[in-house]
This record gives C-alpha cells, structure tokens and sequence, in this order.
C-alpha cells in the first residue's frame, strides 16, 4: 500500500525549499557584488615609522650591538629628522649619522643622536666577505658562519674575557688590552641583564656573539658603556642600541663651528686641550691616544661643553698592568679582524705610542682651523708660535707637552663668561678655574 504525504507535508516541504533557494541567491551575489557589501574595518596600524627589520639591521642579529632599545623605536619614542610628526617614513639609508628627538612619555622630547656601527657600504662588504670566509654564496647565514669559527668556539667555552680571545681583532682600543681593562668591558657591559661581574656566566651565546662583533667592528658603543660621562669621561651617553644602530645624546660636530666668535673658538680649542690631557692622565691610569683625528670626531652639546663624538680611532693602554698580549704579527687573524679593515690594519706597537701622539695630531689638523687669523697682534703671533710647536712631529715629548700648556694659558684669558657657555656658567663668574 502506498502512502502518500497529505498537503501540511507538502507545504512545508515548499517552504524550505524556498528559503534554500533564496539563500544560494543571496550567496551567489555576495560573491558577484562585493561592492555592494559594507566595506570591513581596517585596524588601526601605526605606520608612521616602518622601521624595517632590514634598515636597523636587525634581520642580520646576532652580528649586530645590540636590542637594548629596539622598543622605543617601535613605540615612536625615538623618531628622526627632529620632528615629532608621526607621518614621516625612513631616513635616507646611507648615513652614518642621523638626528633624533627621544621621549620617556611620547610629551617631553630631546635630541639624540644615531649612529650606525659602520657604513652601509662597509657592512654590505663585512656581510659579503663572512660568506666568502664559508665558501658560502653572495648571501648566507651571517650568524651560523661565525658561530662556527674557531674564535667564537675558544668564547663560548670562556668564563671570562682574556686578552688571548680579542688578540688579532682591528680595533685600536683592543690593540693593547690588559685583563684589567677587558674586565671593565664585562662588568659594564649594558647589552645583558645583570652587569656588575668580571665573569660571563649571565652571558648567553647571542649575548657573547653580539660583543664580539661590535669589538670587531667599531669599539665606540663599548667605550661610551665603560667610560661614563657621568663618571667624568668625555664621551656622550650611551642610550642603548637596536640591531647595528646605537643611540646617544646629541652633539654638533666640531666642524660647525670652524666660524664661531674668538671667544667661542678660544673656548673650544681650550677644551680640546684640557681633554687630550685627561686621556693622557686620569685617576684610572688608562692612557687614550687618537690613532687619527678629524673635525667629526669631536662634538659640542648645547651647553657649550666639549665631548668626543666618535671614539672608533681611540686606543687605550693601561699604564697601571701594561698590555698582556703577546706581539704575534698576523698569528691571530681571522675573519672577525677583517670584517671592516680588509686585515690591512697597521697598528703600533703598545710601546711605541709617544704620549705627544693626539696632540700632535689636533694642533696640526684641528686646532689651526679654530685659531688661526682669528684675534688681534700680538695674541695671534703668540697662539701661531705655540700651535706650531704643539704640531712639530720631531720634538720630544715633553717640548709638545709644554707647548700645549703654553697654549692654554694664552687661551684661558681670552674666553668669556657669558650664558652662551653654559656649562660653566656662573661659576665662571665666581671661580677662575671655570
């Protein structure tokens, strides 16, 4: 017998096959008609600085300094070109050296400076030659070729910086090093958390391969970290460092002020000297000296007062335990001496550095841009002599010595005590020695 469904059945049965076919219609023109849909909610992105992984270098960590203030610039708490607009995109991609406004709050600002551990061009060569070192193709693992080098091996076994792991690298601040100064570069290094020990315990892998690169490449992030300018030391602070950036606090390099008024010039060349005598002697019994100089190595900050800008060309021997490394020519290089030097670099012998050595280089190629056809007979005549003995390579050291006091004393007078030199002011007013 045969049953057949009575009209209520079929009625429903219509109805949902209604509903269906009125759903493939609507889902058909979703698909057919997208512009007739709302358009979706974009999220919110902050675009104002793409700060891209590849220009702060931090796509090539761990052979970088360091990721110690990477979260400023993503917050926008560190923007360039002295603008606090949010719209603008990258600096140019090929300066050594950028202006910067920094922020605690994102409402008080104040300038800094950012630098890059080397130049582009010196890092794409750097780059390329750790690949050549591997057989390895135009472009490889940065970080896997130096991790496998006998140099990193001989620093992942150490429990403490010696002068035996930095010997053969480029850099004069590490052409005559003692355990006393390699022990200061640990306790005060401020790329890991707690700094305060000789001993690298609390160093990871990626902790030790990120010192060791930046002491291969330029030892200037280091020395600014070990040698405080709140302690005294003529150097800028250290404010942290994102892949192969640091950041500083902010000077006008020297050459700015070649035009400056001859109390200002007086005053300038004045701090120069007094700073070459405090690498000379210091409480420390650390002695700096300038294998070269050029006017961008010296900065001004806005109170007046005279620091070194770029400290890549400054050696220290330490006169308190002398040098502990051996002189073995060539013995020691591998790739981490040639990342920037091409392993061409000469440098002296640590007991063959005069201590005349800075001072003649500023009064020869600094100073006399600063002094020269600036005050009135005799003063002039007077500045001229003493320039010229200051500079006189042949003399023996204490003859340039006593020239560069000779020069400051006529210096002293003929600076100002006015606010322009704020950071002696108005104690200059009270006390002479200011």
């Amino acid at each position: 017998m045969e049953l057949r469904p009575g009209p209520e059945a079929a009625a429903l049965r219509l109805g949902w096959l209604a509903l269906l076919l009125l759903w493939i219609s609507a889902l058909s023109y979703s698909f057919s008609s997208p512009a007739s849909l709302p358009p979706s909610p974009v999220p919110r992105v902050r675009t104002s600085y793409n700060l891209g992984r590849t220009f702060l270098g931090l796509d090539k960590c761990n052979a970088c300094i360091g990721t110690s203030i990477c979260k400023k610039f993503f917050k926008e708490e560190i923007r360039f070109d002295n603008m606090r607009a949010s719209h603008l995109g990258l600096p140019p991609g090929d300066l050594p050296s950028y202006s910067a406004n920094y922020s605690d709050d994102s409402k008080t600002w104040r300038p800094v400076e950012i630098l890059r551990l080397a130049s582009k061009y010196q890092n794409e060569i750097s780059d390329r030659r750790i690949c050549v070192s591997a057989s390895a193709p135009k472009t490889c693992s940065i970080e896997r070729v130096l991790r496998k080098t006998g140099r990193f091996q001989k620093w992942l076994q150490a429990k403490r910086l010696t002068p035996d792991l930095v010997q053969g690298l480029p850099s004069p601040f590490l052409r005559c090093p003692s355990q006393r100064l390699l022990d200061r570069v640990v306790r005060r290094y401020a790329e890991v958390a707690d700094a305060g020990s000789i001993f690298m315990d609390h160093f990871t892998d990626r902790d030790k391969l990120r010192l060791l690169y930046t002491l291969s490449v330029n030892a200037h992030p280091i020395l600014l970290q070990i040698f405080p300018g709140a302690e005294g030391w003529p150097l800028p602070k250290y404010l942290g460092s994102c892949g192969r950036f640091l950041v500083s606090t902010s000077t006008r390099p020297l050459q700015e002020f070649y035009g400056a008024p001859p109390d200002q010039a007086a005053d300038l060349a004045y701090q120069l000297l007094g700073v070459l005598e405090s690498l000379r002697s210091n409480d420390l019994n650390y002695f700096f000296y300038f294998t070269h100089v050029d006017a961008g190595m010296f900065g001004i900050f806005n109170n007046g007062h005279l620091f070194i800008r770029d400290a890549r060309a400054l050696g220290v021997i330490d006169k308190q335990e002398g040098s502990q490394v051996a002189t073995r020519a060539g013995e020691d290089q591998d790739i981490f001496s040639c990342l920037v030097s091409g392993c061409q670099a000469q440098l002296p012998s640590c007991n063959m550095v005069p201590e005349k050595q800075s001072l003649v280089l500023v009064c020869q190629q600094l100073l006399p841009r600063l002094l020269q056809g600036r005050f009135p007979s005799p003063v002039q005549e007077e500045i001229d002599t003493a320039l010229a003995q200051c500079g006189e390579e042949a003399s023996p050291d204490p003859e340039v010595l006593g020239a560069a006091t000779q020069l400051k004393d006529i210096l002293r007078p003929l600076r100002t005590c006015d606010p322009r030199f704020a950071y002696r002011y108005p104690d200059c007013k009270y006390n002479d020695k200011f």
